[in-house]
C-alpha cells in the first residue's frame, strides 16, 4: 500500500468528493470529509519523511514508463507544499462543521463538502504531478469547485464574486495552457523532467520565450500578483468563513508552488534570470504590492475584506524572496508559504467565530467583543502578530529570511521596506485590537464565546505559529533545500 502513496494523496480526497452526495446528510458528509482530510495529511507527511531520507519518488500511473506515461514526481519541494495544504485542509474540515451549519442551507450542506473534497484534491494533484498537461487539468478542478465554494455564501455579493474570481481564473487558465500547448509544439513531451532536458536546446526558439510569457501571465492571475489581484478581495470576503480560511492559506500558495516549478525546474534557473529577466520584471511588483496593499488594507472596514487585501501584500513578500534569485531568497518564499498559510488560517479562522456569534466582520460591530470573546479575540490578536512579524512568530522567521536576502545582494532599501510595510501591517491589526479591547461593548448582551468546534482548530494553528516561530530550525532547513533543488534543477 505504502508504495502506492502518490496515488492515494489525490485519489482519497478525490472518491470521498462523489461519497457525501450519496449519502445525503450534512453530519456524515462531514464525517467523510475529515477522514479524508486527515488521511490526505498522513499520506503527505508520509511522503515527506520518505523523500527526506530516501530521495525524490517517482510513480508511473498505470504501470506507463514516464516520459510516455503520466508520473507523479515527488521531491522535497512538493512534499513541503503537499504538507501545507492537507495540514489547511485537516484542519478547516472539522472547522466547517459548526460554521457551514450556520452559513449554508441545510440541503446545500453535502454540496459543500463535496466542493470542499473536490477543490482539495484537485490542489493536491497540481502539487504531486510530474506532467504539465495534468496541472491543468487539476487547475481546473480545483477552480470550479472554488467558484462553487464561493457562490454558497450568504451574502449576494457572493455570487458576483465567484463571477469575478470564474472569468480571471478563466483568464489565467487560458493562458496556461496556452503556454503548454507551445512547449509541447516544441518539444514533443509534456513531462516536467523530460522538458526540463529539452528545453536547453530550444531556448532561442521565439516559440519557447512566447509559451515564458503566457505561462508567466496566467500563474500571476492565479496567484493574484499585483495589479492582477482584482478578484481576490471580493471572493475572500463574501465566500463562507471556512472557504476563506481554506482558500487563503492554500489556493495561492499552490499557484506561487506552480510558478516555481514551471520556471525554475522546467524552464531552469539560468534561462529564468539569465535570458527572460524575471527577476528584474518581478522585484518592482512584488515592492508596489507590498506598499501599496497594505495600505489599502489600512483602510478597510471589513476585517475579512482588510486580511484579502493583507493577502495580496504578503504574496508580494512570497514573490520578492523569488525575485531576488538566490538559495536565501527562495529560502524565505518556501518559508512564507508555510507560515503565511498558518497565520492567515488562523486569523480567518478567528474571524468565523466571531461570524457565528455577531453575524458581522465590520470593524465598528467588534467594540467590546476582547471581553465577550476572549478566547477568539486573542487567536486574533496572535495571528496579527504573526502578520506584523513579530519575535517568537513564524512571521518574524519569514521576512528574516526576507531581510537576509535582500542584504546578500545588497540591496539595503528593499530590507528597509519590509521593515516599513511590517510597521503598516500593525497599522491595520492595531485598528481591529483597539475596537476590540479599548471600546465599550454595545451589542447583544448574550454574546457569549464561539464555541470550542469553532476554537480548537483556531487554537491548533495559533499554537503552530508560536512553535514554529520559537523552533523555526525544522521548516527552515526543509525550506532551504527545497530552495537549493530549485535553483540547481529537477530532482534526482
Amino acid at each position: 500500500m505504502a508504495e502506492h502513496y502518490p496515488a492515494l494523496q489525490v485519489v482519497v480526497p478525490l472518491l470521498a468528493a462523489p461519497l457525501c452526495l450519496f449519502v445525503r446528510n450534512g453530519r456524515a458528509a462531514w464525517g467523510l470529509a475529515v477522514l479524508a482530510s486527515w488521511s490526505a495529511l498522513g499520506i503527505s507527511l508520509v511522503l515527506l519523511s520518505r523523500v527526506m531520507s530516501s530521495g525524490v519518488i517517482s510513480y508511473a500511473l498505470g504501470g506507463w514508463a514516464p516520459p510516455i506515461g503520466i508520473e507523479y514526481r515527488v521531491d522535497i519541494v512538493n512534499a513541503w507544499v503537499l504538507v501545507i495544504v492537507s495540514t489547511i485542509g485537516a484542519l478547516v474540515a472539522p472547522y466547517a462543521l459548526t460554521s457551514v451549519e450556520r452559513e449554508i442551507g441545510a440541503r446545500r450542506i453535502p454540496l459543500f463538502y463535496a466542493a470542499y473534497l473536490l477543490c482539495l484534491s484537485g490542489l493536491l494533484g497540481i502539487t504531486i504531478t510530474g506532467d504539465v498537461f495534468n496541472v491543468f487539468v487539476f487547475l481546473e478542478i480545483s477552480s470550479l469547485s472554488a467558484y462553487a465554494l464561493i457562490a454558497l455564501g450568504q451574502d449576494r455579493r457572493a455570487l458576483t464574486s465567484a463571477f469575478r474570481y470564474l472569468v480571471a481564473g478563466s483568464v489565467g487558465a487560458t493562458f496556461i495552457v496556452i503556454g503548454i500547448g507551445l512547449l509541447y509544439s516544441m518539444t514533443g513531451s509534456l513531462n516536467m523532467a523530460d522538458l526540463a532536458q529539452l528545453l536547453p536546446g530550444v531556448w532561442e526558439s521565439r516559440t519557447v520565450k512566447v509559451a515564458y510569457g503566457f505561462l508567466a501571465v496566467g500563474f500571476c492571475l492565479k496567484l493574484a500578483l499585483f495589479p492582477l489581484h482584482l478578484w481576490l478581495p471580493n471572493a475572500y470576503t463574501y465566500a463562507p468563513s471556512p472557504v476563506t480560511a481554506f482558500m487563503a492559506s492554500t489556493a495561492t500558495k499552490v499557484a506561487v508552488y506552480m510558478l516555481l516549478r514551471f520556471f525554475l525546474t522546467v524552464f531552469g534557473a539560468a534561462f529564468s534570470f539569465d535570458v527572460m529577466a524575471l527577476d528584474r520584471v518581478l522585484l518592482p511588483l512584488a515592492l508596489v504590492a507590498i506598499v501599496s496593499m497594505s495600505l489599502v488594507a489600512i483602510f478597510q472596514v471589513n476585517v475579512k475584506r482588510l486580511l484579502a487585501y493583507s493577502s495580496v501584500a504578503q504574496i508580494g513578500y512570497m514573490v520578492l524572496g523569488l525575485s531576488f534569485a538566490t538559495v536565501t531568497g527562495l529560502t524565505a518564499t518556501l518559508l512564507h508559504l508555510f507560515n503565511h498559510a498558518l497565520m492567515k488560517g488562523a486569523l480567518f479562522m478567528a474571524m468565523g467565530c466571531v461570524m457565528y456569534r455577531i453575524g458581522s466582520v465590520r470593524i465598528e460591530a467588534m467594540a467590546g467583543l476582547g471581553r465577550r470573546m476572549p478566547a477568539t479575540m486573542a487567536a486574533f490578536v496572535a495571528g496579527g502578530l504573526s502578520l506584523v512579524g513579530v519575535p517568537l512568530t513564524v512571521g518574524f522567521v519569514s521576512k528574516w529570511y526576507l531581510i537576509l536576502g535582500a542584504l546578500e545582494r545588497g540591496w539595503w532599501p528593499v530590507a528597509v521596506l519590509v521593515l516599513i510595510a511590517s510597521l503598516m501591517a500593525l497599522v491595520y491589526v492595531w485598528r481591529v485590537v483597539e475596537v476590540a479591547y479599548f471600546r465599550e461593548f454595545t451589542g447583544d448582551e448574550r454574546t457569549r464565546e464561539a464555541p470550542w468546534t469553532l476554537l480548537w482548530p483556531t487554537w491548533a494553528l495559533v499554537v503552530l505559529n508560536l512553535y514554529f516561530g520559537i523552533d523555526a530550525g525544522r521548516t527552515a532547513g526543509i525550506a532551504r533545500q527545497a530552495a537549493e533543488v530549485l535553483m540547481t534543477g529537477i530532482g534526482q
